[in-house]
């Protein structure tokens, strides 16, 4: 499977996903209330797989640019539709990942449900970094697939090759700490936000150094 599969199956996928509700709602707002804290209305904002837009529309509110990105188009389409019905200013759609989006010079970078698809972690992690400013912040939420029940692990080759799911690295969260601070990053925080199970789903704020 490649880059172009993967948007194909957020493509097919793109209307069941922009129907489904937040799983966890207390802790998808505990999320959104720890990212305003690191932005303030100079901030320019970069978000990595945006999805339809849900939490583009809630931030950008409060910053003075956010550019949000998905690699699927069908996604970035729905997003538009619902920016359409509820105009924020300095808020733009954009089908893109971190290896393929233009400019640099984002004082944050939101990346939620994301690094666990990507397909080269350090490269993606470098490019990240690359964009932002000195000093700049990355602020991601990550499932770690390796800390899962291992039933989980075994079912996703099969659901691959079949067209159920997409590309997904197997991380457990020491893994992606130590990938992140890798690429040039201080970790000012990790923590987690669930409020319903135990998901190994850590949220990290990292300074770039």
């Amino acid at each position: 499977m490649s880059i172009a599969s993967d948007a194909r199956f957020w493509d097919k996928t793109s209307r069941k996903y922009a129907r489904n509700a937040v799983a966890d709602p207390a802790g998808y707002e505990r999320t959104l209330d720890c990212t305003r804290e690191y932005l303030t209305p100079q901030s320019s904002v970069l978000e990595l797989g945006c999805g339809t837009g849900s939490t583009a529309l809630v931030l950008a509110g409060g910053v003075k640019s956010y550019l949000a990105t998905d690699v699927s188009p069908e996604m970035i389409s729905i997003a538009e539709s619902k920016h359409a019905d509820k105009l924020v200013p300095g808020l733009t759609f954009e089908t893109a990942t971190a290896e393929t989006v233009a400019g640099t010079g984002y004082d944050a970078i939101l990346g939620f449900n994301y690094l666990h698809l990507v397909r080269d972690l350090p490269g993606t992690l470098r490019r990240i970094h690359d964009l932002l400013n000195d000093g700049g912040v990355f602020i991601s939420k990550t499932p770690c697939v390796g800390d899962m029940n291992p039933l989980i692990r075994l079912a996703i080759p099969v659901m691959r090759a079949i067209g159920k799911a997409p590309h997904v690295c197997v991380l457990q969260g020491g893994e992606l700490g130590t990938a992140i601070d890798e690429a040039g990053f201080e970790i000012l925080t990790s923590e987690s936000h669930n409020t319903k199970g135990n998901e190994p789903r850590p949220f990290i704020v990292a300074r770039k150094r």
